[in-house]
Order: structure tokens, then sequence, then C-alpha cells
């Protein structure tokens, strides 16, 4: 398993959980849309979660959330590109680029990215070309279908069995293609094409991922299993987002992204000290 990572220059120690901070710089996000679309704003959020514990700063220009709307290239370039350029000469912080777009990933890197992370696990055209070229980490998501359509009846044989397969193959044709295997990392896809109960078995069996010898990150924040299982709204799923990166943790996720950092990571060194204990 790797221990760490040469996030273009900047080293991610793994031998913990670590967090990756959400930074959406979209108006249509479901928790968080419309709240950072100003650099400045950017800016000051992602100082924010760096200085409450966030280890990585995942900023995303297209919401995935079900029924968004696309978005082209040029239009997430221009809310992307400025507030990376922003954090990366006022943070010491590694940045990733939240998108399955080939452009935007050249450019983030460029701007001073240094990993990217995927939720269509680099299957549009050019996409691993692109992850080849900028040589960073990337991370390969699992979804069934398109963000548009997700959550329109998912189904699976087996939802673990059927994850870790997509995850396998994905994993086999970025390394043929020419991405070295120790810059990869998998998300298993909470949330995105699967229903409450296959969410909850992703959680509940997530240690079978290990046999992919990959690190692990899993995006749970105020997802909406949590507002199934709880009734809580979408910003009043702090508490719920909280006992699932524990349960995350404790299952060997080594990178856990979210919203409200200080909450995650006061849980997180809880969860670690107790798996560190003598």
């Amino acid at each position: 398993m790797i221990d760490s990572l040469n996030c273009g220059g900047k080293i991610l120690d793994l031998a913990r959980p670590q967090i990756m901070g959400i930074l959406n710089v979209t108006p249509d996000s479901f928790s968080d849309g419309g709240l950072f679309i100003s650099v400045d704003k950017a800016l000051n959020q992602a100082s924010q979660m760096v200085e409450e514990g966030a280890a990585i700063i995942d900023v995303g220009g297209e919401s995935t959330r079900p029924g968004a709307n696309a978005v082209n290239v040029n239009e997430e370039l221009d809310r992307v590109i400025p507030a990376i350029e922003a954090i990366a000469s006022e943070l010491d912080v590694i940045i990733s680029i939240d998108t399955s777009k080939p452009e935007v990933m050249n450019e983030a890197v460029t701007a001073g990215a240094g990993m990217i992370n995927d939720v269509r696990a680099l299957r549009e055209q050019g996409a691993i070309q692109a992850a080849i070229d900028t040589n960073v980490p990337v991370c390969l998501m699992h979804m069934s279908g398109e963000p548009r359509s997700m959550q329109k009846n998912p189904q699976y044989d087996d939802v673990v069995n059927d994850v870790k397969e997509f995850l396998r193959n994905r994993i086999d044709s970025c390394t043929v293609a020419g991405i070295d295997n120790d810059k990869i990392l998998i998300d298993p896809g909470f949330g995105f094409g699967k229903t409450v109960d296959h969410n909850l078995s992703l959680i509940k069996r997530l240690g079978e991922f290990a046999e992919l010898d990959k690190p692990v990150l899993m995006g749970v924040s105020r997802k909406s299993t949590i507002g199934a299982v709880t009734g809580r709204d979408v910003n009043q799923r702090v508490y719920g987002s909280v006992a699932l990166a524990a349960l995350c943790c404790q299952a060997g996720a080594k990178i856990i992204r979210a919203h409200d950092v200080a909450a995650t990571a006061d849980a997180i060194a809880m969860t670690h000290a107790v798996m560190d204990a003598k």
C-alpha cells in the first residue's frame, strides 16, 4: 500500500487519514452552491479549512449533484483557475482539481494543482493522457451512469463486488496506458448512482477494497443518505457526516472529503488514536 503521495512537489503523508476540504466554486452544488464563487471568498474558505486541518483543498467548478446542468470547458476554467492560482500563491496546501475534462486537468495543474479527482475515473476522451502528462496523483471514482440521471433506479448484482470490479478494470486501463501505479487512488463513489442501501453496504464492507491495494478516498459529507437515515436537511448533517468519516477511517480509508473540516478533524484524530493504541 502506498504510504505517501508526491502531489506536484508537496508530500501527502498517508500514515494517518487526511482531510480533503471541499471548495465548490459553483452556483449550484447541492450544499454550498454560490457561496464561494468570488476569488476572495474561495481563498478565505480555503484558508479556514487549512487552519482547521485540511491537507488538501479540492476545487470543483461543475456540480455533480443529481440533475445538475453540464458546464462547458471555458466556463469551468473561468471558475476554477483563478481560485487555484490564488490558493497556490497564498497557502501551503495540496490543491486537487475536481474535474473530468482533460483541458481543465492540464490548466489546473499548470496553475498549481497537485492532484486530479475525477468522478468519471478518466473515462472521458483524452483524460488518461492528461493524467500522464500532468504526472500528479489521480483519484478514480466509481459512478453508475451520469450525474444528471445516476439516481434513476441504480441496480447492482452485489454493489461492493461490482464497484470493486469497475475500479480494478480502471486501474488496469490506467496503468497499461502509462500512469504510474503509485499515483492512483480509488473512491467507491458513495452517493453516485447508488441507493441508500447500496451506500450503507459500501460503508459496512469498505474494508474489502483493501484488496485493490490503493489508498481509498471517501466522500460522504452531507450526502442524501445521511438525510434519509436521520431526517436532517443538508446543512444539518454534520454529526451524521462525522460518524461516517470515523467509520470510514476505521475501515481503512486514507482520505476523507469533507465540508465541515474542524469537526471531521476531531473525529479522525480520535479514531486514529484508538486504532493506534497499544
